[in-house]
């Protein structure tokens, strides 16, 4: 009979590396609930996302590595702790740990159904989720989320709507359909300022922030109000439109927001032969990220079925996860909330923006 102890167990699994992190699962803190009965060994690992992309690979090495130990049954918990990215957001009453923007330099490019999608790919590994559609002038999430009408205010809070487990907020809830917004920039700063202070958000690991398109008051003013955990760059293939994304991108360094890197939607479209047709080119969004130094998130192909399901209130991820499309955005918001931890951990030294 194998002689296990809490120690040799720990040694174990203080050989199998975090692979974001480049450091062990004990000296990370990340075991915790050890428990040993004879050759039966049990406990969990904290990872730092449910959204983690690496932890089967994590389970398989734990495993295996108290399995080398000699014990005949192990059982590997995978539980997360989504870390605080360390910046204070003073307009908000509860602790959101991570704010993420979701921005373009030009409209028409699928950036919120990239936002809507990334929000409901989060909440679907397990995180608590919160989306703000700060696109004042075009406020489409409510009927991409399927979610028309939020509850009635409580206690002089603005309550958001829910649905796919991601709370919603949005300037479509507060005018009348199709009215216009014709407002300057204070009034934007002020309505911003309003979706940070008066709705009730409750603790959340991630929130999503659709921007509105282009370099100006809006963005600029979220930057004021909110310190950003970092900001996902949206684009197409073509050369107009990473020309415009290339001046969202500029801004945001400009603010000192860190960039978590640049997602090509649009990347091509899957024909029924299998091959692929490139209807806007081909690549333009992976050269602009070499370009500018900063990751490449992925790109997400076109697929009649995320216009309907946008249109519908059913995002792909919902109404269709097989298919090509809602895999890439899956990958794509894994991709972001590795990239958000591994910030938060190795204490990320980028400056944030408060200035209000």
């Amino acid at each position: 009979m194998a002689n296990i102890t809490r120690e040799t167990v720990l040694a174990a699994l203080g050989k199998v590396e975090e692979p974001e992190l480049h450091q062990d699962l004990v000296t990370l803190g990340m075991v915790r609930d050890l428990t040993i009965d004879g050759e039966t060994v049990s406990f969990s690992v904290m990872l730092t996302t449910p959204a983690c992309p690496l932890r089967g690979k994590i389970e398989k090495e734990a495993r295996e590595a108290v399995e080398a130990l000699g014990a005949k049954k192990v059982t590997v918990k995978l539980d997360s702790d989504v870390p605080h990215d360390g910046r204070m957001r003073g307009l908000v009453t509860t602790p959101i740990r991570n704010a993420i923007a979701v921005a373009s330099g030009k409209g028409g490019v699928g950036k919120s159904t990239v936002a809507v999608n990334l929000a409901v790919a989060l909440a679907q590994s397990g995180a608590r989720v919160g989306l703000m559609d700060a696109d004042i002038y075009g406020p489409n999430v409510p009927t991409m989320m399927g979610a028309p009408f939020m509850p009635a205010p409580r206690e002089n809070k603005l309550i958001p709507a829910e649905n796919y487990g991601v709370k919603i907020m949005s300037m479509g809830y507060l005018v009348k359909p199709g009215q216009p917004l014709i407002w300057r920039g204070p009034m934007l700063n002020s309505a911003i300022r309003q979706f940070l202070s008066d709705v009730e958000w409750g603790e959340l690991d991630y929130l999503i922030i659709d921007l509105p398109p282009g370099t100006g008051d809006a963005p600029l003013s979220l930057a004021q109000s909110l310190p950003l955990t970092g900001v996902v760059i949206v684009t197409l293939p073509q050369a107009v439109s990473l020309e415009d994304a290339s001046r969202g991108l500029e801004m945001f360094n400009q603010l000192q927001v860190p960039i978590l890197g640049v997602v090509e939607n649009m990347s091509y479209l899957t024909l029924p032969d299998g091959s692929k047709m490139d209807v806007f080119g081909q690549g333009g969004g992976e050269a602009m990220a070499k370009h500018y130094n900063v990751p490449f998130l992925g790109g997400i192909p076109m697929n009649p079925k995320v216009r309907i399901g946008g249109d519908n209130g059913a995002p792909i991820l919902v109404s269709d996860p097989q298919s090509d499309s809602a895999q890439a955005l899956k990958a794509l918001a894994e991709n972001v909330a590795a990239r958000v931890s591994v910030a938060a951990l190795r204490g990320n030294d980028a400056p944030s923006i408060n200035i209000i």
